[in-house]
Parts: structure tokens; sequence; C-alpha cells
């Protein structure tokens, strides 16, 4: 296990989450791709009792390699650093929670729609994402087709404000949902389990 540590920098668990989701899109999309129809998320067919595994492994496969590719660059950003600065245990739980929460809404609003179906780790690496944000406020974050300096705190309100806009468009199996839900429950994981975070933040920004 020491060795595990050494060899991921602090951070085996953001290591171990990255394997798996890489890992299981690769097979899906270059072994196997009846993995896909397997694990993709359908609420309507949740609501039904049927594919209940997939509100959880559908976090772990992704439709295409450039979504995932997108994904796994994000997650390997911030999510690294913010393990070694929570803890693992934390990071777990706040992994977790981002993957089982963000896709809540989408359940609520989808659950009527069989034609609706959603894939990708988004959700709960928005989750990582904004509790990053808030534990490096100061942080400036770098989009890969965009290579300019954005303030954090300006980065989450444009990427919120974006989400809840392109959720009103969305197409394929990007769930927009997801990400609005996995950045609010980030936010709000911080919020409850370290509130001296939150001020430490807004001390920060407000100056």
């Amino acid at each position: 296990m020491d060795s595990w540590i050494a060899l991921t920098n602090g951070a085996p668990a953001a290591a171990l989450i990255l394997l798996a989701f890489g890992a299981f899109s690769i097979a899906a999309l270059s072994v196997k791709p009846a993995l896909i129809e397997r694990h993709v998320f359908r609420p309507y067919w949740v609501a039904r009792g049927r594919g209940r595994h997939s509100w959880v492994t559908s976090a772990f496969i992704h439709p295409d390699y450039g979504h995932l590719l997108f994904n796994a660059i994000t997650f390997w950003s911030f999510g690294f650093a913010l393990e070694r600065a929570i803890g693992s245990p934390r990071f777990i739980a706040l992994y977790a929670v981002g993957l089982a929460v963000s896709d809540l809404g989408t359940y609520f609003k989808q659950r009527n729609n069989p034609d609706y179906a959603s894939l990708g780790a988004s959700g709960a690496i928005l989750a990582v994402l904004f509790a990053y944000i808030v534990y490096f406020p100061t942080q400036s974050l770098y989009l890969m087709l965009l290579p300019v300096p954005i303030p954090a705190p300006l980065f989450a309100i444009a990427y919120l404000a974006y989400t809840i806009y392109a959720s009103k468009f969305s197409h394929g199996r990007v769930n927009h949902d997801a990400h609005l839900g996995g950045a609010i429950a980030g936010l709000l994981f911080v919020a409850l389990t370290d509130p001296d975070a939150v001020r430490r933040a807004l001390s920060l920004i407000t100056g």
C-alpha cells in the first residue's frame, strides 16, 4: 500500500478511480461494445425497476474517446491535488456523493422519457472540480482550447451558467444536468463537511 501511495504521489484513490473508468471505457469502446448498452443510464428503465446498477456503472463507461480523454484530463488535473489536500477517505466520499447525487436531477426530469440515455463520469468529476475550487479559490484554471488563465470563481460561475443553458438543448449522451448536479454536490459536500474551507474561500475571494 505504501508503494502504491508513493507511486501515485499521495493520491491512491484518485489513481484507482482514473484507472477504473479509463480501463472500463476502453474495454467497452474497443473490445466489447455491448457493455455500453448494458450499463447506459436510462431513467425510464430505472424508474420501472430495470437497470438500477446503471446509476453507478454508467459513470465508468464513456460513449466515445473524446469524452473519455476530456474527463480523464480534467480529473487528473484537479482530483490528485484535491485528494492530497483533504485526504483519501474524504476524497472517496466526495466522489461517491458526486456520482450518486449528480444523476438525481436527470432521473426526475427524464424518468418518463423512454428515449433518454447517458454515460460518463462527468457528474462525479464536476463534484471534484468544484470542491477543488473551494479549497484553491485563488488558483487559475486552464481550458484545453483556451490557453489563458481563468480565475477559479469566475470559471465556476461561467460553467454553471453554460450548463444550465446547455441542459435545455442537450443531444446525444452528454448529460449536462449531471454536470450541474455534480457541481452543486461538490460545493454542498465541502460546505457540510468543512465549513471553514468555505469561509476561507469567501475571505480570499472578497479580499
